[in-house]
């Protein structure tokens, strides 16, 4: 998919909702359990649920992993299952050296056929760039993310006082564009995101945060949306899991309607 495509299916539904779809079998409701593929089953109802009110979904592949083969087959089924004009990140956070990343787009890319993926720089330009071959797909760079360890690194201060992620940011225009590059910019850091945007003005930004970890969804839309809105605001939790009775697809859908008129209104305001 590429950036007017997206950015069409976010004027049409005036949405840049992300959901996250972190399934976990302990969490998913009990009446699930007993059918052929719980999973997909629960994702299925969810996907139904929310379609009309989001532009992107966000499977969270270590959930699909620690399931082994089956796990897999629910995220193919899962990721079949999606609209096709829906944006499909795979959130895998992979990056290695050259020829492994290779294999990694492909099987991403090729394979399983989503629109983007997930990808950390720590291991610099030939373990990003294999991901930055392939037409109409995208890679989404880790940069400021909200987890406490992110101050480990990534707020660290270096030469002339900039920070690290500002640097990520900075290198990765080297290795793309606003064209194929989003980057993950944490909800609970709203207060990067001016510093995002004087890097990156016109790019995608992932924002995971908003809802259950507290961000602020007037924040993020204040400080980083531009022209093409530029925003994909991820909720996982606060709306997959908002229910766990026999009602959780209806619960799901109200909570992301909720989001979507908020999101209404702020692309009004802010785009």
């Amino acid at each position: 998919m590429n950036k007017a495509a997206l950015f069409e299916q976010i004027q049409k539904k005036k949405s840049f909702l992300c959901v996250g779809l972190d399934t976990d079998p302990s969490k998913i409701p009990a009446h699930l359990l007993d059918t052929e593929d719980p999973i997909f089953e629960f994702n299925k109802a969810i996907i139904d649920a929310t379609k009309d009110y989001c532009v992107a979904y966000k499977p969270n592949i270590a959930f699909y992993e620690a399931l082994g083969v089956k796990g897999w087959e629910s995220l193919q089924k899962t990721l079949d299952y999606i609209p096709s004009e829906i944006f499909t990140i795979a959130d895998a956070k992979r990056g290695d050296i050259g020829n492994t990343s290779k294999m990694y787009a492909k099987a991403f890319f090729e394979s399983m056929n989503f629109d983007s993926i997930t990808v950390a720089p720590y291991m610099g330009e030939d373990s990003v760039t294999p991901f930055l071959e392939f037409d109409n797909k995208w890679v989404i760079l880790l940069a400021a993310t909200s987890n406490k360890g992110g101050l480990d690194f990534q707020y660290q201060k270096i030469e002339n006082g900039q920070m690290v992620f500002e640097k990520v940011l900075e290198k990765s225009l080297e290795w793309g564009n606003e064209k194929n590059l989003m980057y993950v910019v944490g909800a609970t850091r709203a207060d990067f995101l001016e510093k995002v945007r004087k890097i990156v003005p016109n790019s995608f930004l992932l924002v995971p945060g908003v809802g259950a970890q507290g961000g602020s969804l007037e924040e993020v839309a204040k400080y980083g949306m531009n022209d093409t809105c530029g925003l994909l605001v991820n909720s996982s939790r606060g709306i997959i899991y908002a229910s766990n009775s026999e009602d959780f697809a209806e619960v799901a859908s109200a909570e992301a309607k909720k989001l979507q008129e908020q999101m209404a209104v702020m692309l009004e305001k802010y785009s």
